[in-house]
């Protein structure tokens, strides 16, 4: 009795260009949001949260 196999090698190579694209997507999101006026507000609350908990600002 033959058992026929599948060569599934190019499943894997898949599932990384999918993740890789996924992560470019997520960065150029990040890369939007964070410097425009919302990454500046962003920025400025967590700076002065921050100094505020070190007690100088």
């Amino acid at each position: 009795m033959l058992v026929q196999r599948h060569d599934e090698s190019g499943i894997t190579t898949a599932e990384y260009a999918v993740g890789t694209a996924a992560g470019a997507g997520f960065a150029g999101l990040l890369y939007t949001l964070l410097t425009g006026a919302f990454g500046d507000q962003l920025l400025e609350r967590l700076f002065k949260h921050v100094m505020s908990l070190l007690g100088i600002g």
